[in-house]
C-alpha cells in the first residue's frame, strides 16, 4: 500500500507503508487484517475449547477492520482537499490519536480485570474464557481490543481537530461541502463501535460508554459542521 510521506498518515497507514518490500493496496491490507485476526481467534477457540469467545471476538475483528477501511477513506479524503498545513500536521503528525487510544485501553483493561469482577470473581472475561483463562487467549483478546480502542482514539481526535479546523479556517462552499463529507465518514467510524453493544448488554457501564462515545462524536462533528 503506497502512502504519503511519514507524518501525513495515521499510525496504521504508516506501519503498513513502511514495511520493507511490502507494497500492497489498502483493500488487500484490510483483508489481510481481517483474515489474520479471525483465523487466530478460530484456532485459539478450537485449541482451548472456548466457543463463547468466537462471536464476540469476530465482532471485535469486524469493528476493527471496518474502522481501518474508514480511517483510510477519511485520511484520503482529507489529503485530497486543500488542507492547511497546520491542520494536517495536527491531525496526522501529533500522534495524539495513539495517546488517546493508550489511555482508553489502559482504562478498559483496568475495568475488565479489576473493577468489573464481583466478589465471586465472575466477570465478562470469565464468561468468555472461563475461570482460568488461557494466557494465549487473553493475549489475543487484548491485541484485538487494542485494535478496536486505538480506532476509538483516532475517531475522537479526528472529530476534535475537525472542530478546531472549523473555528480557525474558512473555506469556499465547495471545499466546505467536501470537508463535511469527510466529517460524515468520521461519524460512521464512531457508529461502527455500536456493533459491540449486543455482546456487552449485561454490563450497563460498557453499553453507556459505547453509546456516549457515539453521541459525543456526533455532537462535536455537528458543532464543527455548523461553525464551518
Amino acid at each position: 500500500m503506497t502512502s504519503p510521506e511519514y507524518g501525513e498518515t495515521w499510525v496504521y497507514e504508516s506501519l503498513v507503508g513502511t514495511v520493507p518490500g511490502l507494497d500492497i493496496s489498502a483493500r488487500t491490507a484490510v483483508a489481510l487484517q481481517f483474515l489474520g485476526f479471525e483465523a487466530a481467534i478460530l484456532v485459539v477457540a478450537t485449541v482451548y475449547d472456548l466457543p463463547a469467545a468466537v462471536l464476540p471476538g469476530t465482532a471485535a475483528v469486524v469493528v476493527a477492520t471496518i474502522g481501518s477501511w474508514l480511517m483510510i477513506q477519511f485520511s484520503r479524503t482529507v489529503r485530497d482537499l486543500p488542507t492547511p498545513a497546520a491542520y494536517r500536521r495536527l491531525l496526522f503528525g501529533s500522534s495524539i490519536d495513539v495517546v488517546l487510544g493508550v489511555f482508553a485501553f489502559v482504562t478498559l483493561v483496568t475495568y475488565l480485570f479489576v473493577v468489573e469482577p464481583d466478589s465471586s470473581g465472575q466477570s465478562l472475561v470469565t464468561d468468555l474464557f472461563g475461570a482460568e483463562p488461557p494466557a494465549v487467549a487473553i493475549w489475543l483478546a487484548l491485541l484485538v481490543l487494542w485494535d478496536v480502542v486505538y480506532r476509538i482514539g483516532t475517531c475522537w481526535w479526528a472529530s476534535l481537530v475537525g472542530c478546531w479546523r472549523a473555528i480557525v479556517y474558512e473555506f469556499d462552499p465547495a471545499t466546505t461541502h467536501r470537508y463535511r463529507r469527510a466529517d460524515a465518514i468520521n461519524i460512521a467510524f464512531a457508529a461502527v463501535q455500536l456493533l459491540l453493544v449486543p455482546f456487552v448488554l449485561e454490563d450497563s457501564l460498557l453499553v453507556a460508554v459505547l453509546a456516549s462515545h457515539v453521541v459525543a462524536v456526533v455532537a462535536v462533528t455537528a458543532l464543527s459542521r455548523t461553525l464551518q
